[in-house]
């Protein structure tokens, strides 16, 4: 299934208060459990005005359709193609 990186804009986002994050955590699983097993949440970074959250979705479509009954702000949904990191060097 497709990984995906969606990007927040959220003013603010980094002065969020820890009972913010967790209201907002909450409302999110609410709204995965609602749309069942095939949308799932992996985590979030949080940044100065942004959050970038990563999904494993089988579309772009169940991201916004999520985003929707949560209330969340999508300003751009990207496709993972591959990750590489330090043992990506190593061949």
């Amino acid at each position: 299934m497709p990984k995906y990186i969606i990007e927040r804009h959220i003013p603010g986002a980094a002065s969020l208060s820890q009972r913010d994050l967790q209201a907002i955590a909450m409302k999110s699983n609410r709204v995965l459990n609602d749309l069942g097993p095939s949308i799932q949440w992996m985590h979030s970074y949080v940044t100065g005005d942004r959050l970038y959250c990563v999904y494993i979705a089988p579309s772009p479509d169940m991201i916004r359709e999520h985003a929707k009954r949560g209330e969340f702000p999508v300003n751009e949904i990207m496709e993972v193609k591959t990750v590489i990191d330090p043992v990506t060097a190593e061949g």
